[in-house]
């Protein structure tokens, strides 16, 4: 089950085995039209990016919902993926988890629980931010908590727990804890991280850091929202340790030493083979709404940029439009994009660090540093973006080939208020001398004394 079947970027092989319906356990379902013949269930479902002060209510709600349809079909048993909460004062996020325990185990049907703590491989949030902070700081100030202790999984280990318990009997209405074979701080892991990666670096703790700071801190070094940084840093502070059982060796599932799921991860980050990311949750961004809502651009009220440039070879064109962003840049004076998502960031938004979850592919629903994927399709040779930087309006930029071999790129750009006017005025001529020179660089491929541009 999946929110928005057009975001689903899986390979082509595994859609054709698999079938998908699409619902918001936020909403209510609608028993009519869903499926009965249900036989069990993964709950995957949190909130934790989406909101600071009310992301336990929506995690409840969404349990609720799904714990009512599940009652209506036929349904056998239900394994939910839920946090550690083995210490006595728990976050929010912990507590929430907690009660989304409670709603589920409330239902007509077996259920599991697998509590696990930090998960480690590619697309993981926790992940993400030890690979951000390792990578682009050499010294580390580092708040208290990063001597807080926890037990990392590996995601394949996550997997094939999930995958041995459904169905299984014996653990039918039971919880369990899950953890990798290490115990270590978050400087350990940081430290770690670093060593795998061949890289030396220092972390300095220190006592007086707040939370909102800690959560700032994350913010700027990292890629996080700082709703997701808020409600990470609050988590961070209570030890997640498990409590010992026996699934080990009931499923002779080998656990994977931290050091090892770092190679892995990293192993599926160089394949460009991550699936997913928390990255590419539209609650990430600016844009919370569906994104089919964008995908007319506006033509009245708006402020265009146009530019239009004649090309040789639609492939190569079409390779450079689709690897925009992300480590190969904007083709023209990126470090310009680079300081508008530095002021982003300064003004509370997101950024440009989401970068891109692959190099080379694009799919609907995607962050593109600070901008969505609203449609990419490649056989009407049309790229869609809009704009998820803080703005006082809102913005597209379009890419698309026509047939008489030109490359159209438009900027659309609407406005709310005096102040929306004031920015696009104040801005025209940079934006001019960087949509003129992307154009013509991502057209210059096989390009032989055309001339520079029609605009």
């Amino acid at each position: 089950m999946v929110r928005d079947l057009d975001r689903i970027s899986l390979p082509e092989s595994v859609i054709r085995k698999v079938s998908f319906l699409e619902i918001d356990f936020l909403n209510p379902p609608d028993f009519e039209t869903l499926p009965k013949d249900i036989d069990g269930a993964f709950y995957l479902i949190h909130s934790m990016s989406q909101s600071i002060k009310n992301f336990t209510d929506l995690e409840a709600q969404a349990a609720k919902n799904f714990r009512d349809y599940m009652d209506v079909t036929n349904v056998q048993h239900v394994v939910y993926l839920s946090g550690i909460v083995n210490s006595e004062e728990l976050s929010k996020h912990l507590e929430s988890r907690k009660n989304v325990e409670e709603i589920l185990a409330e239902g007509n049907y077996n259920y599991t629980v697998l509590r696990a703590g930090i998960i480690v491989g590619s697309g993981s949030a926790s992940f993400e931010i030890i690979r951000d902070l390792s990578e682009k700081m050499p010294v580390m100030l580092a708040p208290k908590w990063a001597l807080t202790k926890s037990q990392p999984i590996a995601i394949r280990n996550v997997m094939a727990f999930l995958s041995a318990t459904i169905f299984d009997k014996s653990c039918y209405n039971k919880r369990y804890d899950i953890g990798g074979p290490d115990i270590l701080t978050y400087k350990d892991m940081l430290l770690q991280y670093a060593e795998v990666r061949g890289l030396k670096r220092k972390i300095i703790p220190i006592p007086f850091m707040t939370s909102r700071l800690s959560a700032f801190w994350l913010f700027f070094v990292t890629a996080v929202s700082y709703k997701l940084a808020a409600n990470l840093v609050d988590s961070m502070k209570v030890e997640v340790v498990g409590t010992a059982n026996n699934l080990t060796e009931q499923f002779g599932i080998e656990l994977i030493p931290y050091k090892k799921a770092i190679g892995m991860a990293f192993t599926k980050l160089e394949q460009n083979d991550v699936v997913s990311t928390w990255k590419d949750s539209l609650i990430s961004g600016r844009l919370n709404k569906d994104v089919h809502e964008f995908v007319q651009v506006p033509k009245f009220g708006v402020y265009r940029d146009v530019q239009e440039q004649d090309i040789v070879s639609i492939d190569k064109v079409m390779d450079r439009i689709w690897s925009i962003g992300g480590e190969t840049g904007w083709y023209y004076v990126t470090w310009i994009w680079n300081i508008r998502g530095f002021l982003d960031k300064l003004s509370g938004g997101i950024g440009i660090r989401r970068g891109r979850t692959n190099l080379h592919e694009i799919h609907a629903g995607d962050a593109l540093d600070f901008w969505r994927v609203l449609l990419a399709d490649k056989e009407k040779r049309r790229l869609l973006l809009y704009a998820e930087m803080k703005l006082p309006g809102e913005a597209w930029l379009e890419f698309s080939i026509k047939e008489n071999l030109t490359l159209h790129q438009v900027a659309t750009y609407r406005p709310k208020g005096v102040l929306g006017r004031w920015y696009w005025y104040l801005l025209m001529p940079i934006h001019f001398f960087i949509f003129k020179g992307m154009a013509k660089r991502i057209a210059c491929v096989g390009i032989a004394n055309k001339p520079e541009s029609k605009s």
